[in-house]
């Protein structure tokens, strides 16, 4: 049950920088992922397929097994109860937030819900590579606005000569802090830096799918791939608590995505340890070790500008040494503060 919980990614950003054309590009290759989409904002929604003008309260499908709302942010948490109802097989909710949103009260909303089968997926900030110094000029609230967000997602950076794009991502990454930084055309990135996209039944995962084909040639020099690095790491040895969780406090810049599975050994040897984390947010969902299964620690890392090899230097510095290096009684606290109590809101790490 833990392990199923529906991540809830809000996609920000000011009018005109491409919020909604990353959204199609999302929709348009979901494949076998099925995707949720609140807007939060009225009038004409320009996505493809649908027109929901005015129709504030509607939820409509998409055609694709994806399911469209446009809400008031007042109602946000009764439509995250509409959209994760079982019957729906969700994979992820993206928020649309209106151009003129304040991004950080969406994402208290999202982290304050009380629905147990969201968790937060992180703030995706997008903005025009081309008007960015204007757009700093019209909403200095963008300077407010950046350092809170986990991924940004400089766009059009076609528009601009590579002097000034560096120029304008060198003044993103110093406003973003540690958030992740990656440029795109046409809002197209990876959904992997998003969510785990789900291969249908029958696919082989990498091969075209039906949306490639169709879509491919409209995208010939699209390589979202290029933006960010995956590192898979297994360790047969069981991870020391106080040790990965000085590893993920410290985590480094670019480090924008984990996930998988740790095993802590003596420290609990009934469970297994789900770890979710996206930017700054962390959680943990313990869950019994499946019957015979071997036990392993898996992890898959996602960033930009990460270093691979230095990573799996400083987990395999996590790995217990041997009967000298058990963990105390008390090793398991830093991580059991990252596991959710029902009655309480999510920590942000």
């Amino acid at each position: 049950m833990t392990t199923q919980q529906i991540p809830v990614v809000v996609l920000a950003g000011f009018l005109g920088a491409g919020k909604t054309t990353l959204l199609n590009h999302l929709l348009r290759g979901t494949r076998g992922t099925r995707i949720g989409v609140m807007v939060n904002d009225f009038g004409d929604i320009g996505i493809d397929a649908m027109s929901v003008a005015g129709q504030v309260g509607s939820t409509v499908s998409l055609g694709n097994g994806c399911l469209c709302c446009a809400v008031d942010a007042s109602e946000l948490d009764e439509y995250l109860e509409v959209l994760t109802r079982p019957e729906s097989r969700l994979d992820v909710i993206v928020i649309e937030a209106s151009g003129l949103a304040e991004p950080q009260e969406l994402v208290r909303m999202v982290l304050a819900s009380e629905n147990e089968r969201t968790v937060y997926g992180g703030l995706v900030q997008v903005v025009d590579a081309a008007e960015f110094s204007a757009t700093r000029q019209r909403h200095p609230e963008t300077d407010r606005h950046l350092p809170i967000a986990d991924l940004v997602v400089v766009n059009k950076a076609d528009r601009v000569s590579g002097a000034e794009l560096l120029a304008v991502r060198e003044t993103v990454a110093g406003l973003a802090g540690k958030a992740v930084v990656v440029e795109a055309v046409h809002g197209r990135i990876d959904p992997e830096l998003l969510f785990d996209r789900v291969v249908p039944e029958g696919e082989i995962e990498g091969q075209l799918s039906i949306e490639d084909i169709l879509y491919g040639e409209d995208e010939p020099h699209a390589h979202p791939h290029t933006g960010y690095e995956t590192v898979s790491l297994t360790a047969a040895a069981p991870l020391h608590p106080r040790r990965l969780m000085a590893f993920l406090d410290a985590r480094p810049e670019g480090l924008y995505r984990i996930k998988g599975f740790v095993d802590f050994g003596a420290a609990d040897p009934d469970n297994r340890y789900s770890v979710h984390a996206v930017g700054r947010f962390l959680r943990f969902y313990p869950e019994r070790w499946p019957e015979g299964e071997e036990r392993l620690t898996q992890l898959v890392l996602i960033g930009s500008g990460i270093d691979a090899a230095g990573l799996r230097k400083e987990l395999a510095e996590c790995e217990q040494n041997g009967p000298q290096d058990a963990p105390d009684e008390h090793s398991m606290w830093g991580v059991l503060r990252y596991v959710q109590q029902t009655e309480e809101e999510p920590e942000a790490s």
